[in-house]
């Protein structure tokens, strides 16, 4: 197989997680170690689908030995494609850092180099080496915001060839989208374990049991005036085991985007920009907004700020406050 193209010395070219570029160098970027390894796979696969006899090889950067980049490296006796996979190079030896500075500017052919850094500045130096020489480098940050993983929820979908309602996409997000890696497994599992579009039972079928998933079950009922739902999911939760400290912040995260539609007009495409909320949230929130008048959100607001430092420590009975506060918002709802 022959060496992939050279990049251009002309700055360094961005590279996307899900089809990374191939050349004799890529820099694998950043902490999310999800996105990081769903790169390099995509790396390997890429590759042994030119080469079936491709040979792999890792490096630990951090207990490298002088020499042993050059050596794995070399032509072996057949001559078979090679993937170098140099990990923790945010904590990579001076060692290391020497011989990569060395080998970046006159790569093997036949050979693939792949680093893979865990973000930081150990080792700045290789890093604008490998920018000013135009060296792929695919970005792997943590996907922090709800819009984000809904997108990344959409686009795990859309590869299947599948499709997801945007308040499932909205419920699964919120039962396991602390972790990027049970986020992707859910869709895996979805995908699946269901036929033709995804929507909000087949979430809960799954996830309904998650606190999350609780806690916005509760703030949705809530928040549409829907009284008895919301008091009977709140004490079925707080049954099982649930915090009232997420309960609350649910409701105030809902309560907030309620606030922040209420006297806009416009797209939810449009109002997402102002807002910094995903359209699907918009929607959300212009759909509960239709129960709510100005003072009554003052209200929720109000009595969400005394319940949220109440389930923190300033009440003896946490599980009365977060029942108070529901009350007071569904009823103030339905005014």
């Amino acid at each position: 197989m022959s060496a992939a193209p050279r990049t251009s010395a002309r700055g360094q070219v961005g590279g996307d997680w899900r089809d990374v570029p191939l050349a004799p160098v890529v820099l694998v970027y950043g902490p999310e170690d999800f996105i990081a390894s769903r790169a390099v796979d995509d790396v390997r696969r890429k590759l042994r689908a030119g080469s079936p006899e491709l040979e792999l090889t890792s490096i630990d950067a951090a207990h490298y030995t002088a020499g042993q980049l050059g050596m794995v490296a070399s032509p072996s006796l057949f001559s078979e494609p090679k993937l170098i996979e140099a990990t923790a190079l945010a904590s990579m030896s001076d060692d290391f850092l020497q011989d990569a500075l060395a080998y970046i500017k006159d790569p093997a052919p036949d050979v693939t180099l792949l680093l893979i850094h865990a973000g930081g500045v150990r080792g700045k130096k290789l890093l604008d080496a490998l920018k000013a020489l135009g060296v792929p480098r695919v970005e792997c940050q943590p996907l922090k915001k709800d819009v984000e993983k809904a997108q990344f929820v959409g686009a795990e979908f859309s590869l299947a060839k599948r499709r997801i309602e945007a308040a499932a996409v909205r419920a699964l997000v919120a039962a396991v989208g602390a972790s990027l890696s049970e986020l992707a497994a859910a869709c895996s599992q979805l995908i699946s374990d269901t036929t033709g579009m995804v929507g909000t039972d087949d979430v809960d079928k799954y996830y309904g049991g998650r606190v999350e998933a609780t806690a916005f079950r509760v703030a949705d009922a809530a928040l549409a005036g829907n009284g008895p739902a919301a008091l009977s999911t709140l004490r079925h939760a707080l049954a099982t085991g649930v915090d009232p400290v997420p309960l609350v912040g649910a409701l105030a995260m809902k309560v907030r985007q309620v606030a922040k539609v209420f006297s806009l007009r416009g797209s939810s495409a449009q109002l997402a920009r102002e807002t910094g909320m995903s359209p699907w949230q918009v929607e959300a929130a212009q759909r509960d907004a239709g129960y709510w008048s100005g003072p009554a959100l003052v209200t929720a607001i109000k009595v969400l700020a005394e319940a949220d430092a109440q389930v923190k420590g300033e009440a003896k009975d946490p599980v009365y406050a977060v029942e108070h506060a529901v009350t007071v918002i569904s009823q103030a709802a339905r005014r």
